[in-house]
């Protein structure tokens, strides 16, 4: 998830049970971790994570028990009689976030949405080729939806839902709508198929004709968005206290042996829902995790699902069809393609030359690495590539900066409390002189006198 990882709350040997708290959330921007399953914890240490970079992460292992046992949860109240923060409390103690990718703590849209959103969006756009797990989801479970978009609308407090789906998706849209049909404040809106729909800018441009600013959130103009995964996550959790432990992915590509879209608890290999979907039929010339066009290459197969996962991908040699990149013909074709107006050319420059500030001038913030630019470009120069690796950089460097800045202020409070300490021990050091001056003025006359007797 975005954020601060999570701290572990068992220890190795524990036995903890399906949805028992694994690791606690860290400040505000966090999410909580549920066992997937019941077992045994056996390992705390780190672990290859879902990554191209390969690069190892902090990890909980467990060995299931094969008995997939709940742990036992009281049977929560009718969330649409609950009040508005105690719902967005139990959203973020099931450790539900975006599940379309951006896997951000779906809690704090909720908690800082309250009274400020007038519609809320319910994202089936789906627009990246290959991935259908939604499609499914709102085929097989249109009135779980139904109610986990009124307690959202609840939570809130907006006046009106839209459920956004690609006019591609027929049974889908026919699904809904049938469940919908006794609520007019919430509809079904069918949009083009075309790609990337799924933008929650764009999409709200679309259906409201709302502009979020740049470097703004959609709540600023009274909108919240959140994908049909996130909102089926949480109508299971206040309808039945399950935290969030498992997930739909679909599992696709020429190369793989049964296509197919399967929900896997959170933390399985990648390799163990490989082989459940019959192996490869070959080797993969690329094995994603995502969709073809903003999914990212992984090292191997032993890597876990998260919650932001949303497909598995082994695409053959003949869907890749992977080009070499040759110089730039400045033909502009990425600035057409781009659907936020940007300039990846100017940006890639930038970028090239380690001017990330620069590069954020020109919209790097703004980009919502859809990958059109890299699609269209007659050279084949992997600009999404280029863009993710300088908003890392980017980000890398506001750490570092918080990181000194932190570092500073704890270097000035030790001063600030060693002048204290100094201060207190002169204090004390002139309050005990005075002491004794007190007691030796008060001794000194009665000797005196002592002396005057005895003369």
């Amino acid at each position: 998830h975005v954020g601060a990882a999570a701290e572990p709350e068992v220890q190795v040997g524990q036995h903890v049970l399906k949805g028992q708290l694994l690791a606690k959330s860290q400040g505000l921007i966090s999410a909580p971790v549920h066992a997937p399953t019941s077992g045994t914890v056996v390992e705390i240490g780190h672990f290859t994570a879902p990554h191209p970079s390969g690069l190892p992460v902090r990890t909980i292992t467990l060995e299931a028990d094969g008995e997939d046992r709940w742990l036992e949860t009281v049977v929560p109240i009718d969330p649409l009689q609950t009040e508005p923060q105690e719902i967005a409390e139990r959203v973020g103690e099931a450790g539900i976030v975006g599940m379309g990718g951006a896997t951000f703590p779906a809690a704090v849209k909720l908690k800082f949405g309250l009274n400020k959103i007038n519609t809320f969006i319910a994202n089936g756009s789906e627009c990246e080729p290959y991935l259908t797990c939604d499609d499914r989801l709102m085929r097989e479970h249109p009135r779980e939806l139904l109610d986990g978009i009124r307690i959202i609308l609840h939570a809130v407090q907006a006046k009106q839902a839209l459920i956004a789906i690609e006019n591609n998706k027929p049974e889908a849209i026919m699904a809904l709508r049938e469940a919908v049909a006794p609520f007019p404040h919430i509809q079904v809106v069918p949009l083009p198929t075309r790609y990337p729909m799924g933008s929650a800018q764009h999409m709200i441009k679309i259906l409201t004709g709302l502009e979020v600013p740049a470097d703004g959130h959609s709540s600023d103009v009274g909108v919240l968005v959140h994908n049909v995964g996130t909102v089926y996550a949480i109508h299971r959790a206040l309808r039945y206290g399950h935290p969030l432990v498992s997930r739909i992915i679909t599992v696709g590509g020429g190369a793989m042996g049964e296509p197919r879209n399967v929900e896997v608890p959170i933390g399985a290999l990648l390799s163990d829902v490989v082989a459940f979907c019959g192996g490869f039929k070959e080797s993969p010339a690329r094995f994603l995790v995502g969709g073809p066009i903003m999914g990212q290459v992984m090292p191997s197969a032993e890597v876990p699902i998260v919650k932001g996962t949303t497909g598995i991908l082994a695409l053959t040699a003949a869907e890749t069809d992977e080009k070499f990149p040759t110089p730039c013909i400045r033909c502009g074709s990425c600035h057409a393609a781009c659907p936020s107006g940007l300039l990846p050319l100017e940006m890639l420059a930038h970028i090239r030359k380690d001017s990330i500030e620069k590069a954020v001038e020109f919209g790097l913030a703004d980009c919502i690495s859809c990958g059109c630019c890299a699609y269209v470009c007659p050279s084949y120069i992997p600009l999404l590539q280029y863009f993710n690796y300088a908003k890392g950089e980017l980000l890398n460097r506001q750490y570092a900066r918080q990181k000194v800045e932190k570092t500073r202020k704890l270097v000035e409070q030790r001063r600030l409390r060693l002048v204290e300490e100094e201060k207190v021990k002169a204090e004390a050091k002139a309050a005990a002189a005075a002491k004794r001056k007190k007691v030796s003025q008060a001794t000194a006359p009665s000797q005196s006198s002592d002396s005057e007797a005895t003369s």
